[in-house]
């Protein structure tokens, strides 16, 4: 909501009208079940694309992390809102956490709880699912000692009091898109209505960003249950891309980097796809998809 209610403010001051429509999806309404066991592909997309389709929506507002590699045909990403900054947290009530310790950290994130698993494996995880509100109150409740989240999330909503820990996004690379909103249309909408929403929503840094991130993703096949990783930054004329992919267990993982001209940023997701592959990442990807069939 906080998202839909920030689009809304941008596009109001660029004199458009707008009305915000609460849609709830499988993701929002399963709580108790993986995002894994629930299936990847549309979680949190699939009733708003639905809307969309009949047109009783002119555009979706998503968190740019949860939108699959590929979308359905028929709908398109128009515009990419300005990044946050992009790194995981641990929250929680103890300010002096310790990571060190053989603490309980709650999260449902298979990415997460591999490089849990790679870079502190005395750490118990326990799954957590919910809104940001819901998972505060399960923690308070003594379900985990900490939430490990998205620090985006946890800024917007204004609990930055509570954040105990950040990873360094050297170890601790975040999901595709992790730090900005998608928004997402039918391919259908007028083309002066998704140009007048590009120009009021896009930030063309960040869109040059999760296109890179993106194209590496559809290379992989991923969706949110495979523990691929990627972040894209600019260095003058260049595009530097950072990703990999990790076993469940955290034992195994891959990690690549390519520098190519920003004008082609989608090459750079290729690139880097290939790379991981050449290293044993295409193996790994066999195995988690295996794994997670089972």
């Amino acid at each position: 909501m906080w998202q839909a209610e920030h689009v809304a403010e941008k596009l109001q001051n660029g004199g458009l009208t707008t009305e915000i429509v609460t849609i709830e999806t499988k993701g929002d309404k399963i709580l108790d079940v993986s995002i894994a066991k629930i299936g990847s592909k549309g979680v949190f997309t699939e009733e708003i694309e639905e809307q969309l389709a009949l047109g009783s929506i002119d555009i979706a507002v998503h968190s740019a992390k949860d939108m699959q590699s590929v979308l359905p045909e028929g709908f398109e990403l128009i515009a990419f809102g300005e990044r946050e900054h992009p790194c995981d947290v641990i929250v929680s009530d103890h300010p002096d956490l310790d990571l060190n310790q053989p603490i309980t950290i709650g999260t449902s994130s298979t990415r997460r709880i591999a490089l849990l698993a790679h870079y502190h494996p005395h750490i118990k995880t326990v799954p957590v699912r919910g809104n940001l509100q819901t998972r505060i109150s399960k923690m308070k409740a003594g379900v985990c000692d900490g939430l490990f989240l998205a620090y985006a999330g946890v800024h917007r909503m204004g609990h930055d009091e509570m954040i105990a820990h950040e990873f360094p996004l050297n170890e601790f690379v975040p999901a595709v898109g992790q730090g900005s909103i998608a928004i997402e249309c039918a391919t259908s909408l007028t083309t002066d209505k998704k140009l007048e929403i590009k120009m009021l929503l896009n930030d063309a840094s960040t869109e040059i960003q999760l296109l890179a991130e993106r194209a590496y993703l559809r290379k992989l096949e991923g969706g949110c249950s495979i523990p691929v990783f990627a972040l894209a930054a600019e260095e003058n004329d260049k595009l530097l891309l950072t990703g990999g992919i990790i076993s469940l267990d955290g034992k195994e993982m891959i990690k690549e980097t390519v520098l190519v001209n920003k004008n082609n940023p989608a090459l750079a997701g290729i690139e880097l796809a290939d790379k991981v592959f050449a290293q044993g990442g295409d193996n790994i990807l066999r195995k988690i998809k295996n794994q997670l069939d089972d």
